[in-house]
C-alpha cells in the first residue's frame, strides 16, 4: 500500500452522461465550487481530451494530463504516456505535497481504467438524463465491489440546473 488513496472525483447524471462535445450537459456552479474544495491542493490525474475542455491548468493543484500522444506538450501540466505513469507521479507529488490522495477527474476511458485501483468515488448525481446519442458516459458500478457511505442532498443555487447530491462510495473491504 503507498498510503496515498486514488480518489475519482466525477459528476454523472442518472443515466450515467458525464459529457458531451467536450463539455458537460449541465451547468453546476454548486458543484463546480464542490470540485474545487475536493481538488485544491492535490494532484489531478486526467486524460487529454479532459484538459482540452478544460483548457489550462487549474490553480492550486499540479494537472498529470495522461495521453498516447507522444508529442503533446502543454504549459503548466506534466504529461504521462500511461495511466499508471500518471498515478506514480500523482503519489510521488501528493507525498510531497502532504497530502493523501490524488484526484482523478477523467474522462470516460480514464475512469473505466482506473475504477480497478481507485480506493473511493466523489460522485455528484446529477438529476437529469441527457440523451445518450454521442455522449460520454461514466461506466456502470457494481455495487457489489462499491459501498456507499456519505450522501448530502446539493442545495440547489441560481446557477444550478438540476438538482443534484453529492455522493461518496468507497470499495468494499473483502
Amino acid at each position: 500500500m503507498s498510503g496515498i488513496d486514488i480518489v475519482v472525483v466525477v459528476a454523472a447524471a442518472r443515466n450515467g452522461v458525464i459529457g458531451r462535445d467536450g463539455d458537460l450537459p449541465w451547468r453546476l456552479s454548486s458543484d463546480l465550487k464542490h470540485f474545487k474544495a475536493l481538488t485544491l491542493g492535490h494532484p489531478m490525474v486526467m486524460g487529454r481530451r479532459t484538459f482540452a475542455s478544460i483548457g489550462r491548468p487549474l490553480p492550486g493543484r499540479t494537472t498529470i494530463v495522461v495521453t498516447r500522444d507522444a508529442g503533446f506538450a502543454a504549459e503548466g501540466v506534466e504529461v504521462a504516456t500511461s495511466l499508471e505513469a500518471g498515478l506514480a507521479r500523482g503519489r510521488e507529488i501528493a507525498r510531497r505535497d502532504g497530502v493523501g490522495a490524488v484526484m482523478v477527474v477523467g474522462g470516460g476511458e480514464i475512469y473505466a481504467q482506473v475504477l480497478a485501483s481507485a480506493d473511493r468515488i466523489e460522485l455528484t448525481e446529477v438529476d437529469l438524463e441527457p440523451a445518450l446519442d454521442g455522449a460520454v458516459t461514466f461506466p456502470v458500478l457494481d455495487r457489489g465491489v462499491w459501498r456507499e457511505i456519505a450522501r448530502r442532498p446539493g442545495e440547489r443555487g441560481a446557477r444550478d440546473e438540476a438538482d443534484f447530491a453529492f455522493v461518496t462510495l468507497e470499495r468494499a473491504k473483502v
